[in-house]
C-alpha cells in the first residue's frame, strides 16, 4: 500500500469545559449510532447480547482451525484484515468519517480519516486505534491507518500506532464470551498459547449466516445487503479466511456463492459509496484491500 501524504483541516470535539453543548452532541451522535449498529445487528442475526461478536472476532473465528485453536501459519493476510475490521467498526460506531470528496472529487483512498466523536466505545481495541486517529495530526487515509496499526511502515514515528497481540487479545475476548478456551500446545521448540474451539453452535451460526448471505437470502443489491454482512464477507475475503465459511458447500453452491462475492468484488467502489445511506468508511476499506 501506497501512503499518501497531505494536510487537510482536522475536525476536533471540543472540550466540555469550553463548549459542553458540541460534546454533548457528538456523545449523543455515537449514542445513536451504537444504538443503530445494535438494531442493524438484531436484524442480521438472532445471537443473544452475550454472545454477539464484532466484525474483527467474526473474522479471527473463521479464520481459527476449531481443534487446533490457532490460524494457519501461511496465512499472512489476516494481520491486515484485521485492522479493516476495526476501522469499519469505528465507523459503523459514528467515531470516524472520511473529510469531504471537495469540489475535485478525490478518490476513496486518497481522502483522510477525520474524527467524528471522541466516546469511547467499550472496547478496549477499538478504544486504542481511536486514541491513535485522534492524537494525529494531519489525518491519514485508510491504507496508512491500516499500515500503522499492523505495524507495517518504515515511518519509525509510526511504529507507535501498531496494535499488538490483535488475534491473542481477540482471542481471549471469544474466550471471555464461552465460544473458545485456553490450552498450551507444544511444537518441539516452543510452547504456544492455542484457542481451540469449545461453542461449536456460536461459529456453524456464523458459517450458515454469511452462506445465507450470498445464497438463500441474496439481493444482488449492495445497497440491500446488511452493512456489517457486507463488511463481513469483503473483509473475510480480504482476510484469506472466507474459503473456510464455503468448505462445506456442495460444488454447484460454492461456485455461485464465489461468483457472486467476485460480483461484490468488481463492484464500483466509489460509486456505491456516493450513494444514499452508504457508510464511506466501509467502502474506502474496501477499495484499500482491492486497490
Amino acid at each position: 500500500m501506497n501512503r499518501t501524504d497531505g494536510l487537510v483541516r482536522r475536525v476536533k470535539t471540543r472540550d466540555t469545559e469550553s463548549n459542553g453543548g458540541s460534546s454533548s452532541s457528538a456523545a449523543n451522535h455515537a449514542d445513536q449510532e451504537d444504538n443503530k449498529v445494535d438494531k442493524e445487528d438484531e436484524m442480521e442475526d438472532c445471537d443473544s447480547k452475550e454472545t454477539r461478536l464484532t466484525l474483527m472476532e467474526e473474522v479471527l473465528l473463521l479464520g481459527l482451525k476449531d481443534k487446533e485453536g490457532y490460524t494457519s501459519f501461511w496465512n499472512d493476510c489476516i494481520s491486515s484484515g484485521l485492522r479493516g475490521c476495526i476501522l469499519i467498526e469505528l465507523g459503523l460506531r459514528g467515531r470516524i468519517e472520511l473529510e469531504r470528496a471537495g469540489m475535485r472529487r478525490k478518490g476513496l483512498c486518497t481522502r483522510k480519516i477525520i474524527l467524528k466523536s471522541d466516546t469511547p466505545t467499550g472496547d478496549v481495541l477499538l478504544d486504542e486505534a481511536l486514541k491513535h486517529i485522534k492524537e494525529t495530526y494531519p489525518p491519514e487515509t485508510i491504507q496508512s491507518w491500516i499500515e500503522y496499526l499492523s505495524g507495517e511502515t518504515w515511518n519509525p514515528l509510526k511504529i507507535r500506532y501498531q496494535l499488538k497481540n490483535v488475534r491473542e487479545r481477540l482471542a481471549k475476548n471469544l474466550v471471555e464470551k464461552g465460544v473458545l478456551t485456553t490450552e498450551k500446545q507444544n511444537f518441539l521448540l516452543f510452547d504456544m498459547t492455542t484457542h481451540p474451539l469449545t461453542d461449536n453452535v456460536i461459529k456453524c451460526r456464523l458459517v450458515k449466516k454469511i452462506q445465507d448471505a450470498v445464497l438463500t437470502k441474496w439481493v444482488n443489491d449492495p445497497q440491500r445487503i446488511g452493512k456489517r454482512m457486507l463488511a463481513l464477507i469483503l473483509l473475510a475475503h480480504a482476510s484469506d479466511v472466507l474459503e473456510n465459511a464455503f468448505a462445506p458447500l456442495n460444488d454447484d453452491d460454492y461456485e455461485l456463492a464465489m461468483r457472486r462475492v467476485r460480483e461484490l468484488l468488481d463492484l464500483d467502489f466509489e460509486a456505491e459509496s456516493a450513494k444514499s445511506n452508504a457508510n464511506e468508511v466501509i467502502w474506502a476499506v474496501f477499495a484499500a484491500f482491492t486497490k
